[in-house]
C-alpha cells in the first residue's frame, strides 16, 4: 500500500478497444483504484474525439481496430501539441518484436500483450501516472 504522500491525484484513463469484453475486463481491473475514473472508446476516431474533449491522463489503446489502427491513433496523438504528452499503453494480442518496435516508433510509452495481467497493468499505469503528474507539477 502506498503512503499518502505517494498517492496519485485523481486521474482519467481512456480505454480504447473495439471488443466490448476487453473494455469490460480492463474497466474491472481499474475499478478498485479509487483515484482512477475510466472512459471508453470503441474505435480510433472516437478515441481522438474523447482525447480532445476529456483530456485523459493516460490511454490504454488496442492496436487491431477497424478503420484506424492503434498505431495510427498513437501517431495522431503524438502529432498534436495538446495531446502529445499523454501516456499511451498499447494493449494487444500482437506479441512479435516487430509489433513492439513499431509501437515504440509511433510513440507508445509501454506495450502489454493480451491476456493482460492485472497486477502488471496496474503497476505500469501507476508508474506512468506518477511520471505524468510529477511532470505537470514541475511545469507549473
Amino acid at each position: 500500500m502506498a503512503a499518502k504522500d505517494d498517492a496519485i491525484p485523481q486521474s482519467k484513463v481512456l480505454i480504447v478497444d473495439d471488443n466490448h469484453q476487453n473494455l469490460e475486463l480492463l474497466e474491472a481491473y481499474l475499478e478498485d483504484a479509487a483515484d482512477i475514473t475510466t472512459l471508453r472508446a470503441t474505435n480510433g476516431q472516437e478515441c481522438l474525439r474523447m482525447v480532445r474533449e476529456e483530456k485523459p491522463d493516460l490511454i490504454l489503446l488496442d492496436i487491431m481496430m477497424p478503420n484506424m489502427s492503434g498505431y495510427e491513433v498513437c501517431k495522431a496523438i503524438r502529432r498534436d501539441d495538446a495531446t502529445k504528452d499523454i501516456p499511451v499503453i498499447l494493449v494487444t494480442a500482437l506479441h512479435e518484436m516487430a509489433d513492439i518496435e513499431l509501437g515504440m516508433d509511433v510513440g507508445a510509452n509501454d506495450f502489454l500483450t493480451k491476456p493482460v495481467n492485472r497486477v502488471d497493468l496496474l503497476a505500469r499505469i501507476n508508474t506512468l501516472l506518477r511520471v505524468r503528474h510529477f511532470g505537470d507539477e514541475s511545469a507549473s
